[in-house]
């Protein structure tokens, strides 16, 4: 029997669950809204927050142009007065998460 199945637990998988710090500006369009600048301040493999909402709602989707991901839809799941969070339509894949991390997260200096 194979050990390393029965840890699904991994670094790597809570990693990618995990919520990491991001400082990053992009361009969402939806429908309703057209687009649209917003702030990522963090990110996980499963979705986002910003905390400059500029009037997404619960359910609205937008589609953003990630770093190492591309072209991406995302949904709003919650918002609370600036912030908002949305999940992404897939899970990101981890190398592919590990390198949008790299280049979107506040760097020490």
């Amino acid at each position: 029997k194979n050990m390393a199945q029965a840890v699904p637990n991994s670094d790597l998988d809570l990693r990618r669950a995990a919520r990491h710090r991001a400082d990053h500006k992009v361009i969402a369009e939806s429908k309703l809204h057209g687009d649209q600048h917003i702030h990522i301040v963090n990110v996980s493999a499963h979705g986002f927050m910003i905390d400059d909402n500029p009037g997404f709602e619960r359910g609205e989707r937008v589609e953003l142009r990630l770093p190492v991901i591309g072209r991406i839809e995302a949904l709003a799941i919650w918002t609370v007065e600036k912030r908002a969070g949305f999940q992404f339509e897939r899970v990101l894949r981890l190398p592919d998460f590990l390198g949008l991390l790299d280049l979107i997260t506040p760097k020490l200096r």
